[in-house]
Formats: structure tokens, sequence, C-alpha cells
């Protein structure tokens, strides 16, 4: 495994058509704030996050996953990273320089081997953000991305070989092997997972509240308003983390988490977990059952268009 030069997970950017409506979702209801807006572009902050945004939205005409941007300790380690994937023949999207979305730094961008656009970045301002009180049900931080792909192996070879990610588990069953690949980047079980799925596209989107009682909470004030729950609530057993997914406006599935599990990645073993087993799926047992109508809620649509990089 190459050295680790990505330090943590900073956003994820989504492109919509109906720009008002996910806009009114993300603040009103799923409780992020607009820190910067403009015409057909809004850059939104959880309120317990140093990053300057968790979520950017671009008006456009078809929905898709524009980027996923991770953060590197410094300048010299994001020279670093575009030497060793121009080396590797991974294509740049753009060369190492400065960024001009708020808080500024220095960075990256390229194509993975599905063709998503990621973003590696340091020396970001850091935002001025608060600590979220006991009772509030709005997001601390996005916790993790997972993103569905037609060959998930390689998909994984690429983020272990070209970016130094670790295999934390796997999901796995008796009838369709492997499913699901949970991958870290630091002391953190994921901040990226890859999934089996017929096409490219965004899985989910995964946000951190401040604990069990603020989740719930959350959890209890979308199904109040009347928001597509797609399953949950409940604690999976990979990564130990509560769950409660819900779609937003455009179908995209969205996660309220909390208390991912931490590990020591010097005595580590990656598991195997039967994912048929319900107890791998929801510990708890309160979450609706795992199904084909569950799973296909993720597929979500397919991201078009893209760059198919060629390294694996």
């Amino acid at each position: 495994m190459p050295e680790r030069l990505i330090t943590h997970l900073r956003h994820v950017d989504l492109a919509v058509p109906d720009y008002d409506q996910q806009l009114d979702f993300y603040t009103t209801m799923w409780g992020l704030t607009p820190e910067t807006t403009d015409d057909g572009i809004a850059f939104l902050a959880a309120a317990g996050s140093p990053e300057q945004y968790s979520v950017r939205l671009r008006r456009a005409a078809e929905k898709r996953l524009d980027l996923i941007a991770f953060g590197a300790a410094n300048s010299a380690d994001v020279d670093a990273l575009a030497e060793r994937l121009g080396r590797d023949g991974v294509r740049l999207v753009t060369e190492p320089g400065p960024l001009t979305t708020p808080g500024g730094g220095y960075g990256l961008r390229f194509f993975d081997i599905d063709g998503r656009t990621v973003e590696v970045s340091s020396d970001v301002a850091v935002r001025a953000h608060r600590k979220v009180e006991a009772g509030e049900s709005v997001p601390v931080k996005l916790s993790h991305v997972v993103v569905n792909g037609p060959d998930p192996e390689a998909t994984v070879a690429f983020y272990e070989r070209h970016l130094g990610f670790a295999l934390s588990d796997t999901l796995t069953s008796p009838h369709m092997g492997s499913v699901m690949w949970f991958l870290r980047t630091n002391r953190y079980h994921h901040s990226l997972a890859i999934a089996r799925g017929p096409h490219v596209s965004l899985h989910h989107a995964s946000f951190e509240l401040r604990g069990l009682d603020e989740y719930m909470r959350g959890t209890g004030r979308l199904l109040r308003a009347g928001v597509e729950k797609v399953w949950g609530p409940g604690r999976h057993l990979a990564g130990n983390n509560t769950f409660s997914y819900f779609l937003d406006p455009h179908g995209n599935t969205v996660e309220y988490t909390t208390e991912l599990e931490e590990l020591d990645e010097d005595t580590w073993h990656p598991h195997l977990y039967d994912f048929s087993d319900p107890t791998v799926t929801d510990q708890w047992g309160t979450a609706n059952p795992m199904s084909e109508f569950v799973a296909r809620q993720s597929f979500n649509d397919p991201d078009r268009g893209v760059f198919v990089a060629p390294p694996v």
C-alpha cells in the first residue's frame, strides 16, 4: 500500500435540476447552513464542522454526483499525490494549484477509475464552527460517502493502490458474493465505501449527529415531516454506527448516523460479514428488514457522460 497522503473527507458536491427545492430540503429539513450562495450554487456547512462546507449544490440540467473532496495535510502532500497519480497514468482534471472555492487552499482534481471527479486539497481556511448542543438534531459533520459501481473490485483496488485507502470490512453473502467494501483514510472505520451496483452513481451520503438522542430526534423530525424513509432506525455491525436513511427530493439517499467506530489501525483485521444475517445489517432489530426494495432505492440514477480512467 502506498504512503497515505489523504487525511479525511471534506465534502460531497451534487448537481440537481430543481435547485430551489433541494436547497430548501438541505437547509430547512436536513439542518445544514447556507454559508455561501450565488445564482444556482450553494455551499452548505454542518454546524459542528471546521470544513467550509459539507455539501455543494449546483443547478444543472441533469442530476449527478459532481465530485467527492478529501483533505491532505499540506501542499507538499498534494504535489506528491499529483506526481504519483501522473506516474500511474491517472488522468488529472486540474493540476495542483490555488482553489477559488470558499476557504481557498491548494488542491487538484482527477478522475477515479469509474469517471468520478475527486478533489484533494490542503490549506483550506478553517470555518468558524461551534459545539452542537444537547438535543440539537442537526449534522455535526459529513461522516462518509458511499458510491455504486458495476466493477467494485476494480474501484476498491484503485483507491487502495493510488490513494492509500485501507480496507476495514467487507459485506458479503452466499448468493451474491461481496457487495460492499468499507475503506478508511484515518482511524474512523470508513470515510468511503464502494457498493456493487448496476451503474456508476451515488449510493448515499451520511451525516454525523451529536449522539444517540440527537440522532433519534432528527430521525423523528424527518418522519413527522413526511420525508420518505428508506431504512432504519437501526445499528449496523460493520462500523457499529446507527443509521436512518431518507430520500432527498431528487431521490439521493442521505443518512443520519452517529457513533461510527474508531479503530486501532495497528491491530485491526478486516472482517467478512454475511449481510444475509439480519444482525449484521441491524444489530438492534428495529429497522425494516433489508430487502430488494431497500437496496434498489440506493442504486440511484446513473451518472452519465463521465470519463472512465484506465488505471486499475
